[in-house]
């Protein structure tokens, strides 16, 4: 006779940890958490070596991401590799309309090619870069952001995405120690890659006096600044400068903006994370705009 699952306590611990693994193992076929590796005794890690890509190619993951890669007319891909679930999920109409090819595959053939920890939710997009632009095209946008090597990928790409609600004009970056284009930035970004010009300059001081000449005040953002940032915002076109993680602005960076400025916190912790740093920022810097009426 067979037990009834709400009267047998072992039973119904059964059937939980089926259904459990019923809706593990449907997310691990629609790709949104990594395939285990069946091989025992060896971390993962060691054994996914990332494949070699040329200068001119770069690989993008997720759903979200994917998607807003293919809306954008700037974007010129080279190759969808999708499984069959993902490319219903991602609505983009007759395969034989996209114009390049699309390749049908499993989650482990991705976790092959993006290694285990990538969720890449069974999509995976093989793309040139987008355009290098350039900071005179910014002279009418009010407000930028400047990262001063922000080396974390994932910082970044959550810096975009806020910098994107906050109608920002670009994240602004030196190219040595900052990250690249790529799918892991991508899919923090969520998207915002697609939205929001990523420029990498060779010379960050050179770079800021380049905006002081298009009309922006710079803000350097110190958590020993001598007053707070709101009390030192000016003019009609900002450009908010943040430091790298636990350093901070280098000295050449505070010497060449045009303030310095902190965020005043009344507890006792008088430092964020830098993507958090710049959703405050950023959410001050529009008030200020908004009642200057820039």
């Amino acid at each position: 006779m067979a037990k009834d699952p709400k009267t047998d306590k072992s039973a119904r611990d059964s059937h939980y940890a089926t259904l459990r693994r019923q809706v593990r193992d449907a997310k691990r076929e629609r790709g949104e958490i990594p395939t285990p590796d069946v091989r025992k005794g060896r971390r993962k890690e060691t054994d996914w070596t990332p494949p070699q890509l040329a200068p001119d190619e770069v690989q993008l993951y997720g759903l979200h991401t994917v998607r807003a890669a293919l809306e954008n007319p700037e974007r010129k891909p080279i190759k969808l590799s999708v499984t069959q679930n993902a490319l219903v999920r991602l609505e983009i109409g007759p395969v034989a309309a996209l114009g390049f090819p699309v390749e049908i595959v499993t989650p482990q053939d991705l976790d092959k090619q993006l290694g285990p920890d990538a969720i890449h939710q069974g999509v995976m997009l093989e793309t040139r870069p987008l355009p290098v632009r350039r900071l005179e095209a910014l002279k009418d946008s009010p407000l930028l952001l400047v990262l001063d090597q922000v080396t974390d990928p994932h910082n970044v790409g959550a810096i975009m995405r806020t910098a994107v609600a906050f109608g920002a004009g670009a994240v602004i970056t030196t190219m040595r120690h900052s990250p690249t284009e790529s799918g892991v930035m991508a899919k923090s970004a969520s998207g915002a890659l697609e939205l929001i010009p990523y420029i990498q300059i060779t010379n960050l001081a050179d770079a800021l006096n380049e905006l002081h000449k298009l009309g922006f005040h710079s803000v350097g953002l110190d958590s020993e600044g001598p007053a707070p940032l709101e009390g030192t915002l000016s003019g009609d076109k900002i450009a908010l400068v943040l430091g790298s993680e636990g350093k901070g602005l280098r000295q050449k960076t505070r010497e060449t903006v045009n303030a310095l400025a902190r965020l005043d916190m009344p507890g006792a912790i008088k430092s964020l994370n830098v993507s958090n740093a710049a959703a405050i920022a950023l959410y001050a810097s529009r008030q200020y705009l908004a009642k200057s009426g820039a």
